[in-house]
């Protein structure tokens, strides 16, 4: 019928389009993570973030199949069947007739799984990961086949056959371990529970994605998946191109390239808008890197000066009740009268019935290396953003779209020329 091959190839053009889409998707996604610097725990502030380090959970699962401790599982067990059936057909003259087949397949018997959220853990500390709605990648925990007189068939199956069984079945297992070696990349806000960060869904994150392979495999794949569907895209165009002009599909002629050259056109578009928006991302990236800095500063400013002033309470108080005790010694080793200080000594230990010098200036000391290795994280941030933005623009041939928008290179963090002095802590 002479509609067919206009139809078909009104379908292949939108087919082309669609797979250019997919192709700038996987690319826009590739620009993503390769301009996204990798975080410290201590240094996940709210955000874009990438992170990597160990699944930790203090209470881990016990995976069904393999018995290994996780943070996620799920498992499935799939039975073999094989029968005889009956299927209708049409021969070559047109008459309708039936035959026997013998056909086969797997039907899952049982499955399960169970899943919660857990601690990435670094050198420098813990992040909470509530995985609900990512993209996870689990690794192979258990796969192997059993026969109705293996141990195995009964003791994790149930003990029930479906009909027509084999008297086979696959029993598979992928999981999370604890250990496990993790890239998450997501949205980091603050916890309702107590102060700190968490990576969870959120709908205004461009990815959430929690993989044991590592940041460059995953860029790879993304590159691999931007070509592929590109040139798939391409090839199809010049498929429509000949169907819709009548011609028999081949590379004959000037009907096939005229398609190819709008496909490079609707390409070359879709790539300037692919870069400009990876452009101005890493920009406002390098902004808010930036104004990270002024928040750990302010932090430092108004947490320092409180916990000064409460160890030196805690000092002073001390230092009158170490006053008394010693005057008290000095009383009993004259053989004199101790009860003259004896009230003086009860008020002071019922006002403050521990003495906790030691702690708090313990305490202290760990804030005060906290917040200045929070500092040094933001400022470290700030110039991996400022470095990819810089490279961006001197990378060929993102260069030429840089000059055209005359972005300008984002200047790194200079210790020499920040005139903003640490908080004193004087006792």
């Amino acid at each position: 019928m002479s509609s067919d091959p206009q139809t078909l190839g009104a379908a292949s053009v939108a087919l082309s389009l669609g797979m250019l889409w997919l192709g700038m998707r996987a690319g826009r996604k590739q620009r993503l993570l390769d301009d996204t610097p990798v975080s410290k725990a201590l240094g996940v502030f709210i955000g874009e973030v990438e992170i990597e380090g160990a699944c930790v959970l203090s209470e881990p699962f016990t995976a069904y199949l393999s018995g290994q401790p996780c943070a996620i599982y799920r498992w499935s067990i799939e039975e073999e069947w094989e029968r005889w059936e009956t299927e209708t057909y049409t021969d070559k003259d047109g008459k309708t007739r039936t035959r026997r087949v013998l056909r086969s397949g797997w039907t899952t018997v049982a499955d399960g799984g169970e899943s919660s959220g857990f601690y990435i853990q670094d050198e420098t500390g813990y992040v909470w990961i509530r995985p609900k709605g990512a993209e996870i990648e689990l690794l192979t925990l258990f796969s192997t086949s059993a026969y109705r007189g293996d141990v195995l068939y009964h003791e994790k199956g149930p003990s029930e056959s479906i009909d027509d069984s084999t008297g086979r079945r696959r029993y598979f297992e992928r999981g999370m371990p604890i250990g496990t070696r993790l890239f998450v990349r997501g949205r980091a806000r603050e916890r309702t529970d107590i102060v700190a960060a968490e990576i969870a869904e959120d709908p205004r994150a461009e990815m959430f994605i929690i993989s044991p392979r590592k940041e460059s495999d995953l860029s790879a794949g993304r590159e691999g998946a931007y070509w592929t569907w590109c040139v798939l895209g391409g090839l199809l165009a010049v498929v429509a191109t000949c169907l819709l002009a009548g011609t028999e599909v081949g590379f004959r002629g000037a009907a096939p390239w005229w398609g190819g050259f709008a496909y490079l056109l609707a390409w070359i578009a879709g790539w300037f808008w692919m870069v400009y928006n990876s452009l101005v991302g890493l920009r406002l990236r390098v902004q808010q890197a930036w104004s990270l800095i002024d928040v750990q500063l302010k932090r430092r400013a108004d947490l320092i000066p409180p916990l000064v002033a409460c160890v030196q309470g805690y000092r002073d108080h001390e230092a009158r009740l170490q006053t008394a005790i010693a005057a008290l010694r000095a009383q009993a080793a004259a053989g004199g009268r101790t009860q003259a200080l004896t009230p003086t000594l009860l008020a002071l230990a019922e006002a403050y019935p521990e003495l906790q010098g030691r702690a708090s200036f313990g305490e202290l000391q760990r804030n005060l290396v906290e917040t200045e290795q929070r500092i040094a994280l933001a400022r470290n941030y700030y110039n991996d953003s400022a470095t990819f933005h810089n490279t961006r623009l001197e990378r060929v041939p993102d260069r030429y779209v840089a000059n055209l928008l005359r972005m300008e290179p984002a200047a790194l963090f200079a210790a020499t020329g920040f005139e903003r002095a640490a908080v004193g802590v004087k006792f």
